[in-house]
């Protein structure tokens, strides 16, 4: 049968293109016809097997031409394991224009990415609804994390229903069994036909009324085939309940010996599951509290200034240039720059530093962070989803709904894992009839309904994306974004670390960092005269000079002449002086004695500073050191880094000298000196050719191509835009602690995983075997259904607190 594929093409510019595209689409066998149209960039393909959309689109990838692809996300309705996340997959995968596919139990998401065109969000909700999970595009965060507030409101009261209805069966029956007293006023105040009969009456209406869900979506699933969770308390309750109706209302049709109720059983597993999934609900409305908070960061309006009048704007209706006046003590409403006034701004939310920042005009400030005691305006830059706290929801949105390669595994398995438990049940019951004591029948249904409900793979589904959840929304508050969630596992692997020195180990910017005196000059005056001179030149080392004179408040002087010296420094008139500035080979030339400080100029050239010499009227004034300085936690970071057992690289532009000094002072394994900005990538190939994982952080423009090949790349958020396009973690302040952050979540984050799913799997492999009665066999007692229900429900409750303990994982500042 033929399929026709209609697809919007990306890269067409002329007639040539369009020649090309189809050309690399008829290359594809099995593609019987492929017309590409320039106008509206659409290409329709005819293809029959073994062609399929994945071949087609990488055609046209080769090509140039890639297919243009959008991703949504959808809200799914119904998961309740690690089966149903199998499913929905599966049947998103199979719809049309479909490439990609991950499914998060834990948010109850399906992040899809699909060729534009050829399907709509909307019909991919159809398709996962058709599937038996009603899912729709997913409405604001917001009204996300309400709908999972109200879905732990319904489970709670179906809960309490349940308990209520319960409670009275769990006495009557268990407290028949374990208290004779309790036994002898049944039999003469009720009697045992007729507390039967009430039992009958009170877990019917448990499985009618809350218990529905399990019947309403499981009994659908085992009839398609592809029977979840549900489907395993609908079968064991199910059978529970009948078995007991027929022993209570047509006894002669059971073997002598075997008329027993299981009522209890029925309405006790119905009830702690309930119990379960509000714990479980809460603890999911917990694992998404990094989103809820930075959503909340947001003003709802702003004091917006028009026509001289401030007035109380929707933060919907405020524009880019639009002036917003911000109070003392006010959250920022938008991205902007400081119009009028100065301040004091908190800025924690974005860079995790506690430590306010000073703004005055012309400074860019960022939405939701929070005003001081200073009162400023500012001109709005950024509104709506180009807003910095907008994209680092939504990054952080995006890792939490990545699959991790583990999790795969894990999904491949569960998959065919309740399959195997119905079978296993099966055999359970049919060992019990062949080799049970009597009554085996009675034995048979508890030991096949223990099975079912024990090993309902819950916890199996949450191990992984609850985990992920809760580490990246921890990781967005220490300043640390997991633009892409697998980065989370890839780090911890990372064996290398390579940093770029420049504006990344150091501050980035040339600062004075050493003024020595010759005898008879002052310290002032001299400064004072040497920024006058340099701040007729625009090179770094110059600005350094003239930013230290504005810093002691040292008015700029006159000059009477200024000349460059090409190779050698400045020569100028200052108040009838004649200033030289320059290296020691100008004060050769020139004559001047350097004698008095030519021994500290070497010791500061060893330092890594750049060391000049200040001469007024022929006599040497003063040495003057310039260099870009480390920045304050970059040896606290390469120690706890060096301490993860990491080996640190620098990679830089600067003579061997220069970097081995910064190197040795930093105590930096190795260095990779003299490299051009496009050496960087061979550089890092060099670094790992013995097949070691590397980690690269860079925040420059021309880190972007090494940021993008490392294993994993990390870039500093006061870095430029194409940079954090170009990584997978980005780090909101330019502190590089941030970087060990990032290693300590991952590790964290991985760790916890582990223990999950450990705990998960043995769970089941321990108690699958105890349910279908092996202690039995070795004289030891048979696995209450009750008990079952509660185990399994405890498993999921477990997996969830467990992954809530990253929400404290300590930043590296914090470790003592």
């Amino acid at each position: 049968m033929t399929d026709t594929l209609r697809m919007q093409l990306a890269g067409l510019n002329c007639g040539s293109c369009v020649g090309r595209a189809e050309k690399a689409l008829l290359g594809v066998a099995g593609v019987q016809d492929a017309v590409v149209n320039l106008a509206n960039e659409l290409a329709t393909v005819h293809f029959d097997h073994p062609a399929d959309v994945g071949q087609i689109t990488q055609a046209l990838t080769t090509a140039g031409y890639p297919a243009q692809v959008e991703q949504t996300v959808l809200e799914v309705a119904d998961m309740s394991c690690a089966s149903c996340v199998g499913r929905v997959e599966a049947a998103l995968k199979d719809a049309e224009g479909v490439t990609d596919v991950s499914v998060n139990l834990a948010s109850e998401t399906a992040t899809l990415s699909y060729l534009k065109g050829v399907t709509t969000p909307e019909t991919l909700s159809a398709v996962a609804t058709k599937a038996g999970y009603a899912a729709k595009p997913r409405s604001k965060t917001t009204a996300a994390v309400d709908r999972k507030a109200d879905e732990a409101v319904a489970l709670s009261r179906r809960f309490m229903i349940a308990l209520f209805f319960t409670l009275p069966v769990f006495v009557i029956e268990m407290g028949s069994h374990f208290i004779p007293g309790v036994h002898h006023w049944v039999m003469a105040n009720i009697g045992l036909q007729t507390s039967w009969v009430m039992q009958f009456a009170l877990v019917t209406l448990v499985l009618a009324w809350p218990g529905r869900t399990f019947f309403a979506k499981g009994i659908p699933s085992l009839l398609k085939g592809a029977p979840d969770m549900n489907a395993l308390v609908a079968i064991g309750t199910g059978a529970a309940w009948a078995f007991s109706t027929v022993a209570t209302f047509a006894p002669s049709v059971l073997p002598d010996g075997t008329q027993a109720v299981y009522f209890e059983a029925a309405a006790v597993i119905v009830t702690l599951i309930l119990l379960g999934r509000w714990l479980e609900a809460r603890a999911k409305g917990r694992t998404g509290e990094a989103i809820r908070k930075l959503v909340g960061l947001q003003p709802k309006t702003a004091l917006v200034l028009r026509d001289g009048q401030a007035t109380e704007v929707d933060i919907d209706a405020i524009a880019v240039g639009d002036i917003i006046r911000v109070r003392p003590g006010e959250r920022i409403a938008l991205d902007g720059v400081v119009a009028e006034g100065a301040t004091f701004i908190d800025e924690s939310m974005i860079s995790g530093e506690p430590v306010p920042v000073e703004k005055s005009q012309g400074a860019a400030v960022t939405g939701g962070t929070v005003n001081g005691t200073g009162s400023f305006s500012f001109t709005v830059t950024k509104t709506g989803a180009d807003t910095m706290l907008a994209q680092i929801i939504q990054m952080v949105e995006d890792a939490q709904g990545t699959k991790l390669p583990i999790q795969d595994l894990v999904n491949k398995i569960t998959m065919y894992f309740v399959p195997a438990v119905l079978v296993l049940a099966i055999l359970t019951v049919l060992a019990w009839l062949v080799f049970g004591p009597d009554p085996a029948l009675g034995f048979a249904l508890v030991a096949g309904v223990s099975v079912l409900i024990v090993a309902c793979p819950c916890a199996m589904g949450l191990a992984t994306p609850t985990s992920i959840m809760v580490g990246t929304g921890r990781g967005a508050e220490m300043g640390v974004l997991f633009r892409k969630g697998d980065a989370l596992q890839a780090l911890q692997n990372a064996q290398i670390v390579a940093f770029d020195k420049t504006g990344t180990l150091t501050a980035g910017r040339p600062e004075l960092t050493e003024f020595a005196l010759c005898d008879g000059f002052d310290e002032n005056t001299v400064l004072q005269t040497v920024a006058s001179v340099e701040a007729m030149s625009e090179h770094p080392i110059a600005q350094a000079i003239v930013r230290a004179g504005h810093a002691k408040e040292l008015a700029p002087q006159p000059l009477d002449s200024f000349e460059s010296l090409t190779g050698f420094g400045v020569q100028a008139q200052v108040d009838g002086k004649t200033v030289l500035i320059g290296a020691d080979r100008l004060m050769i030339r020139e004559g001047v004695v350097t004698d008095a400080l030519a021994a500290r100029s070497h010791e500061i050239a060893r330092e890594g500073q750049t060391p000049l010499y200040v001469a007024i009227d022929g006599k040497l004034a003063a040495l003057i050191g310039v260099s870009d300085p480390i920045k304050p936690a970059t040896p606290q970071a390469i120690a706890a880094l060096h301490a993860m057992g990491k080996q640190v690289v620098m990679i830089t532009g600067d003579n061997k000298a220069t970097a081995q000094v910064i190197a040795d002072k930093l105590g930096i394994d190795n260095v990779v000196a003299e490299v051009l900005p496009e050496g960087k990538v061979a550089a890092l190939n060099d670094l790992r050719k013995n097949g070691a994982t590397l980690a690269y952080v860079g925040d420059g423009i021309n880190d972007a191509p090494a940021l993008a090949v490392a294993d994993v790349g990390i870039a500093i958020g006061t870095g430029t835009d194409v940079a954090i396009e170009s990584a997978d973690v980005v780090l909101m302040s330019g502190d590089i602690g941030g970087v060990v952050n990032a290693f300590e979540i991952s590790r964290s984050t991985m760790r916890n995983i582990r223990q999950n799913l450990f705990w998960a799997f043995a769970y089941n492999t321990a108690l699958i075997p105890v349910a279908a009665g092996g202690l039995y066999v070795f004289g030891g007692p048979l696995l209450s259904p009750m008990l079952a229900a509660g185990a399994m429900a405890l498993s999921s409750v477990f997996v969830l607190s467990n992954a809530l303990r990253l929400r404290w994982v300590k930043r590296v500042g914090d470790v003592a």
